[in-house]
């Protein structure tokens, strides 16, 4: 896939996106010291670029109900490119499971779920063993705090 050459200017209107999200062109010609008009060509240039994929809320959960987060690591019997299609498709249709990784290492998959409680949990970890789509073996850790989360800051990643 080919990289999306940005400048300095472009890097600091994705950073302002991701701080701040939708706003204003003035707000964000404010935010980037930039005349709105430009930099608002600028925006429709990275989203017409699929560099910016959308704008979304971000929702504490806490504060709405009580929920149980997992982190669940597993490893599937075989390694065919089939076997990994079938549990990723499998994978996309479950609303708890909200983030899936492929991995190297120990484990092929390791996957975030937010459910009701733990019963639900583990009735979803039953429903994954009973459809057999190819979990040889699965580890979970319940998470107890989160210590950090925070999009991955612009600045330094794309800077020489």
């Amino acid at each position: 896939m080919k990289k999306v050459a940005l400048d300095a200017i472009d890097i600091k209107i994705l950073n302002a996106v991701q701080q701040h999200g939708k706003m204003s062109k003035f707000k964000l010609a404010e935010l980037v010291n930039l005349s709105p008009t430009p930099c608002w060509v600028r925006l429709d240039k990275l989203k017409k670029l699929g560099v910016i994929k959308g704008y979304q809320g971000q929702i504490n959960l806490d504060q709405l109900i009580d929920f149980t987060k997992v982190i669940v690591t597993i490893a599937l019997k075989t390694h065919k490119k089939s076997d990994f299609d079938r549990f990723e498709s499998y994978i996309q249709q479950i609303d708890e499971i909200v983030e899936c990784c492929a991995t190297g290492g120990g484990s092929d998959y390791v996957l975030m779920v937010i459910s009701k409680n733990l019963h639900h949990f583990q009735s979803l970890v039953e429903q994954l063993l009973t459809d057999e789509i190819g979990i040889d073996r699965y580890f979970i850790y319940i998470v107890t705090k989160q210590v950090k989360a925070a999009p991955p800051n612009l600045l330094t990643l794309l800077s020489d």
